[in-house]
């Protein structure tokens, strides 16, 4: 089976897969240029929080290739604009503001011009290099909580494609089904975009692990029911005490998970983790457009003219997580990185 490369760095062009087309059709874009790259990141033609980082990286990286100026400060006034337009693409993703800012470091401690280009560069493929690595031992981590026979409750989509790597949540699902555990998997449809019904059954299905599709509101009845053993899904910030932001209705998933005595696990690399805030409450959440509660897949399914409400994500609080399976091993909140 090819493996999916849902983010190349070409040298002078970032190539993605456009996850906004699966899984009708697999399509591949060049992007050019940094406007290109921050439009794809905040269309969610790139998205998942290590896959966005890799990308806010490549596309300041590209933004910085195209900067013609010898003057450092004429330099340093272009760069922080590059830098800013990715910033703002995405207010939630942890890993999106840490590839900003260490590559951010990158410039700050190169000598001129020519060399702060290599060290963005360096920097950006280093990330990439990271991430891979990280989500390789996140799924050898998890895979050991994983029982032969066990059904894993997964919600939205965390796998290569949101990953550029092995995956989290999905990654720790593939890696024990690859050991020759009998795992099933309840997979939410995660709405209102469905990243689940499009991405992780594809994803799945690639992988020939078995599954079933459930819709978000049919969660509590499986887990009232016994039919699920663990739950495993990713996360896009974590703050110092081990609250937790993820895709909206998370949070549902993790409060009926404890009512029922399942264990629900957060799968994240460290560099999801954001060591300056102590709390959840300090998560940005970001409200997306109306758009995608009243249409789906480009057809209205709502009146016109009412009013709608669409976080992005919800936080879940520390006390509803049994552990994180970070790159280091599983560890209970709060979680040391």
């Amino acid at each position: 089976m090819t493996a999916v490369r849902p983010v190349e760095w070409l040298g002078d062009r970032l190539m993605i897969i456009d996850q906004t087309r699966l899984p009708q059709h697999e399509v591949y874009l060049e992007l050019a240029d940094v406007h290109q790259v921050a439009e794809a990141i905040r269309s969610l033609k790139v998205r998942g929080a290590p896959a966005i980082g890799v990308a806010a990286a490549y596309g300041i990286a590209l933004g910085v290739q195209q900067i013609e100026t010898r003057d450092p400060e004429k330099f340093r006034r272009e760069y922080q604009s590059v830098s800013s337009e990715i910033a703002a693409t995405r207010p939630t993703a942890r890993n999106l503001f840490m590839a900003v800012e260490r590559l951010a470091a990158a410039v700050g401690q190169a000598g001129g011009v020519i060399e702060a280009k290599e060290a963005v560069v360096a920097e950006a493929e280093k990330i990439h290099t990271e991430e891979i690595e990280a989500t390789g031992k996140i799924a050898e981590f998890g895979a050991a909580l994983v029982k032969d026979g066990d059904t894993i409750l997964t919600h939205c989509n965390t796998g290569p494609l949101a990953t550029t790597g092995r995956g989290t949540a999905l990654g720790v699902i593939i890696e024990a089904h690859r050991q020759g555990k009998r795992v099933e998997v309840l997979a939410t449809e995660t709405r209102p975009l469905c990243q689940g019904a499009r991405l992780t059954a594809w994803e799945l299905k690639r992988e020939k692990v078995p599954f079933w599709l459930i819709t978000d509101s049919m969660a509590g009845h499986f887990l009232k029911e016994s039919r699920v053993d663990l739950v495993v899904v990713g996360a896009d910030r974590i703050a110092r005490n081990g609250d937790t932001a993820n895709k909206v209705g998370t949070y549902a998933i993790a409060v009926l998970a404890k009512e029922n005595g399942v264990p629900f696990y957060i799968a994240a690399p460290s560099s999801t983790f954001d060591e300056r805030i102590a709390t959840g409450a300090e998560i940005v959440i970001e409200e997306r457009s109306a758009d995608e509660v009243t249409h789906l897949y480009g057809k209205r399914t709502a009146p016109e003219g009412i009013e709608v409400c669409n976080p992005a994500f919800d936080v879940t609080p520390s006390r509803y997580i049994t552990g994180f399976i970070t790159e280091q091993g599983v560890t209970g909140p709060p979680v040391k990185i």
